[in-house]
């Protein structure tokens, strides 16, 4: 009987993985996810530079343009790419004009301690972030897919208290219910990064928790602080794996509902005596250089040299700890159809300084997750072939600049 229907069983099976690898493809490619460029890589170009570089060489369909304060404390990774400071309707109109002729889409974004840290520089960059909400608001807001990158920060003298983390949950309602809630007024939604920013304090310190968004569990319970759907999250993989912690599992468990935008970058975990010594869990210590160098005991570098990883730049040169593959899949499989946005911190890349070598990094990040998020087209291979719609102009009518005193 076996033998007989053999050859029909055997043609079946064939039939069978040929129908269920299609659908999977089909599925897989029904919508499109865009490829972004986060310009803080770009610090010395102007933004119209970065469109040409962003449309042309690296074959990427938008951008989050970096808006940081240019009288901000923090010097690594910051950009400002817009006038913040001379900003209306007439450069709403403007940049939506620029990006509507390059055919991109963009949000903004600056990265700062909101909650935490100096209290006058936390009410500047308090105020920074509302200017960011009107900004956004000129610029379409929800409508346009205009979205705020913000961190919320940390106050790290009441975090080495007892209940330390529950002071920071308490002091970021007080702070961002107001905030939240301008937003949703303006139609424009603010979206948190989960970086622990564990290099933000100084080597000596003992905790590298810097970042209230930092995990799954901190961002529901703000969320259940503030129910507005006005905020929401950044989802960064790379944060969590350096962790020993899965991004499906978190994707899996979260509301997808808050995940705006997610960040692209890589992890390189080490296996490095600094390990060994320190463990997983804990961030290295410093201690007098002389006694660590007469114990043998590896001590940080510098304030991000506290865990055992370094950020790379996917399918650039380096060796990638972070399953891209599955958690793009396992992030598609639960309806994510935002941006894919490159974050460009590889040692080998923008790090170097090489204009040249960043352009590279980028489109090479862009060249490895085309196949995960676009349509394999006849000839030309994985093409982007999702929706093309053009940016609408914001209001005509002016609003004035708020501040925290004013909200």
């Amino acid at each position: 009987m076996i033998k007989k229907y053999g050859k029909y069983l055997n043609t079946l099976r064939i039939i069978k993985t040929y129908c269920v690898k299609k659908l999977a493809q089909t599925n897989f490619n029904m919508a499109d996810n865009q490829i972004w460029v986060m310009t803080s890589a770009f610090k010395g170009l102007s933004l119209d530079k970065i469109v040409e570089l962003t449309k042309g060489d690296i074959g990427a369909q938008g951008m989050e343009v970096c808006v940081f304060r240019r009288d901000g404390t923090r010097k690594d990774h910051v950009a400002t790419h817009l006038d913040y400071e001379e900003f209306g309707p007439e450069q709403a109109e403007s940049t939506i004009d620029t990006f509507n002729k390059a055919g991109l889409r963009f949000s903004i974004g600056a990265y700062e301690n909101l909650i935490g840290g100096d209290p006058a520089e936390r009410v500047k960059n308090q105020n920074h972030l509302l200017e960011l909400i009107r900004m956004a608001h000129l610029l379409g807001g929800n409508e346009n897919g205009v979205v705020v990158g913000t961190f919320v920060g940390y106050d790290y003298e009441l975090g080495v208290q007892d209940g330390g983390f529950e002071k920071n949950l308490n002091r970021f309602r007080k702070i961002f219910r107001p905030i939240v809630k301008y937003a949703e007024d303006l139609g424009v939604t603010v979206v948190y990064e989960n970086c622990p920013m564990e290099g933000w304090r100084p080597a000596t310190c003992p905790v590298t928790y810097n970042n209230l968004p930092a995990t799954l569990a901190a961002r529901k319970l703000m969320y259940a602080l503030i129910p507005s759907k006005a905020h929401g999250e950044t989802y960064d993989p790379s944060h969590d794996v350096w962790q020993n912690v899965d991004p499906v599992d978190v994707i899996n468990a979260s509301d997808m509902s808050r995940i705006n935008r997610v960040h692209i970058k890589g992890t390189r975990n080490k296996k490095d005596a600094a390990k060994v010594h320190w463990g997983g869990l804990y961030p290295m210590q410093s201690v007098n250089p002389a006694l660590a160098k007469r114990a043998g005991v590896p001590i940080p570098a510098h304030e991000w040299d506290r865990h055992h990883y370094e950020p790379v730049v996917p399918g650039f040169g380096d060796g990638n700890t972070t399953d891209l593959r599955g958690f793009i899949e396992a992030l598609r499989a639960r309806g994510y159809e935002g941006p894919l946005v490159i974050e460009n911190e590889g040692g080998n890349s923008s790090h170097t300084g090489n204009l040249g070598a960043t352009v590279q990094g980028f489109k090479a990040a862009t060249l490895y997750l085309a196949p995960m998020v676009w349509t394999l087209q006849p000839v030309v291979g994985y093409q982007y072939s999702g929706p093309r719609t053009e940016l609408k102009h914001g209001p005509t009518k002016d609003m004035p600049v708020r501040t925290m005193g004013g909200l």
